[in-house]
């Protein structure tokens, strides 16, 4: 069924940031039944307006130096808004401003918003082009003597009221419920928690009975994945029974992804939540070493995650979570590469000079018996390892690995020595603080040396040398 009531809305700004910009005009067509009007004001943003934005709309800072400022308006723009979809192309944004503005009186403002783009999209996906310049090429939408957003409003009514004839209701409706669908929650969760999730990239924790921690999650959008957890097609038993379970979300922004995939890791090794288990730190954490017996001849052997060097040392191959991961990842190596797993340290000689078992059955070269040289076996052991291989640390102490979010004009920068993240930080006091109170060794963790090293050997991130050993 399509919704009777609806408010058109289109708005003018300061720039593109909801978070840092401002409202410099709001038009407003409410529509209920046959009954339209309109209602258009001009907001002083309290802040100069850009020269460009300001030739691009034709608003000028001395159009607006005696306009009310949000403060005045708000009151009377939720009462139009109040109960009605609202409709708007970049819609998201749209509502991102309203919100903010909001927010920014101290205030909660919540609103079911359908996106034109996303609509015409659905119902005419033979076009390529959906935005409203687009639209009122396409389908002859006018907007009469009005002008700016005033116009744009009238606009979005028009291909509002252009969808209902040639689509038809039963599509349109259909259209609608789609861009609605609302996850299906719980009945002791809050549906305003979810409204107010941000579209940011950060890490989101599920708290159940007792305030007991379930799960920790991560995301580039943690608006998006909270709710697609409580989808209300869910297949998956065990996403179907947590989300049954949660009686408290809570979440922390961060500036990119990475911040987010260190700080996940983090939190769930601390906090070892109930439904996490493939990021819960180890303590059989284990690597196999290469020692150098004589010139030429090498052997491998297994050390624990707190004897060996990662800082320092160039000769460790692989992180298993234990021994026996550890040997069976060089079981399966020696076999691909028929090498001896009595030289491996895998089997014990049964009598001297009697060949392993593999050599009986073609599946090694013959150095347990002096068929193959064990300079020579070094060698193609030490080739079958070069996937394993684990890197030092390339720097000479602390760097700085920066992210940052250019429209939300936000910097983080992530504190790590000797692979250990020893904390993030936005600020140089910050950074200072972590530097100042950061301890010994201490404790090697296997995913964040493979976040860090995946991250610096692709280059894509900006690294500050921020001191020395």
């Amino acid at each position: 069924m399509i919704p009777a009531r609806l408010a058109c809305i289109a708005l003018e700004t300061t720039g593109a940031n909801p978070l840092r910009d401002r409202i410099t005009r709001i038009d407003v067509l409410e529509a209920e039944g046959d009954r339209v009007s309109t209602w258009s004001t001009l907001v002083n943003p309290q802040r100069p307006i850009p020269e460009f934005i300001q030739k691009l709309n034709g608003i000028r800072n001395e159009t607006v130096v005696d306009a009310p400022p949000f403060a005045q308006v708000a009151a009377e723009l939720a009462d139009r808004l109040h109960g009605r979809l609202l409709i708007a192309r970049h819609a998201r944004l749209n509502y991102g401003f309203v919100k903010s503005e909001f927010q920014r009186l101290g205030k909660s403002f919540r609103a079911d918003v359908l996106c034109t783009v996303r609509l015409s999209r659905k119902l005419f996906p033979v076009h390529q082009k959906h935005k409203l310049d687009s639209l009122m090429i396409r389908h002859d939408l006018a907007a009469g003597d009005r002008y700016g957003a005033l116009a744009d409003a009238h606009r979005l009514w028009q291909f509002w009221c252009l969808l209902q004839r040639d689509r038809g209701e039963e599509a349109l409706a259909e259209a609608v419920r789609q861009q609605l669908k609302r996850p299906s929650l719980p009945p002791h969760l809050d549906p305003a928690m979810l409204d107010d999730l941000p579209e940011s990239p950060g890490v989101y924790l599920f708290y159940g009975d007792n305030d007991a921690l379930l799960y920790v999650g991560k995301s580039v959008n943690l608006r998006q994945r909270v709710r697609a957890h409580f989808a209300s097609d869910l297949r998956d038993y065990k996403e179907m029974r947590l989300s049954q379970q949660v009686r408290r979300i809570h979440w922390h922004e961060t500036v990119g992804e990475l911040g987010a995939l260190l700080l996940e890791s983090r939190l769930v090794k601390e906090c070892q939540p109930i439904h996490n288990r493939r990021l819960r730190r180890s303590s059989e954490l284990c690597t196999w070493q290469l020692v150098q017996v004589v010139p030429g001849e090498c052997r491998l052997t297994l050390v624990s995650g707190q004897a060996a060097d990662f800082v320092r040392s160039e000769d460790l191959f692989g992180l298993f979570a234990n021994r026996r991961e550890a040997t069976e990842t060089l079981r399966k190596m020696g076999a691909a590469h028929q090498l001896c797993p009595m030289i491996l340290g895998l089997e014990r000689p049964a009598r001297p000079g009697r060949p392993c078992f593999a050599h009986q059955v073609g599946q090694c070269r013959g150095a347990c018996v002096g068929k193959e040289a064990l300079g020579v076996h070094s060698a193609r052991m030490l080739s079958a390892l070069t996937k394993l291989k684990l890197a030092a640390w390339p720097y000479p102490g602390a760097i700085g690995i920066v992210e940052r979010d250019e429209l939300r004009e936000v910097e983080e920068v992530h504190v790590v020595n000797g692979w250990r993240h020893l904390g993030s930080a936005r600020s140089e006091t910050g950074i200072q603080q972590i530097l100042l109170g950061q301890a010994g060794p201490g404790r090697f963790d296997r995913d964040t040396y493979r976040l860090l090293a995946a991250h610096l050997e692709k280059g894509r991130v900006r690294v500050r040398l921020l001191s020395e050993r």
